[in-house]
């Protein structure tokens, strides 16, 4: 496959290849639009090198900090030990569970003693969670 430059000097020799008369308008025209599209087949050129260079900063840099979390949170640890919800009330020792709010999508941690106020507010939203768990009891009891 033709890069753009190669393409760009593909067109101008053609073009000479035509031997064009120098004095007529149409061949000024024709001269000046490859000029453009040698310059912009360039400049083309010169971003897909940036690209590549700006990628291959950014490959490093994402080895750079998977090599820091490795080294601060211990390898593949990271996301089984913490939860995605930075901050939220039930985040920290003991055990949690995770709810989705259903208003905003935001993923809470609450504890035990969270859930037996059976409400509790969003701290992303607002909403007002409820937890009825006299639902599952009754489940349970048809279940038997």
């Amino acid at each position: 496959m033709m890069t753009v430059t190669e393409k760009a000097a593909y067109l101008k020799g053609l073009a000479e290849g035509l031997n064009l008369d120098e004095s007529k308008p149409e061949t000024k025209l024709i001269k000046a639009m490859l000029d453009v599209i040698d310059e912009m087949a360039l400049s083309i050129a010169d971003l897909e090198d940036d690209v590549d260079m700006i990628v291959d900063q950014l490959d490093a840099v994402d080895e750079d900090l998977s090599e820091v979390e490795d080294f601060v949170f211990g390898e593949d640890d990271f996301e089984d030990e913490y939860s995605s919800c930075e901050g939220c009330p039930g985040c920290g020792e003991g055990d949690y569970f995770e709810v989705e709010c259903p208003a905003c999508g935001e993923v809470i941690c609450l504890d035990e003693s969270m859930l037996d106020e059976e409400s509790i507010e969003c701290p992303a939203c607002g909403e007002t969670l409820e937890f009825d768990f006299d639902a599952d009891e009754d489940l349970e009891e048809d279940e038997d």
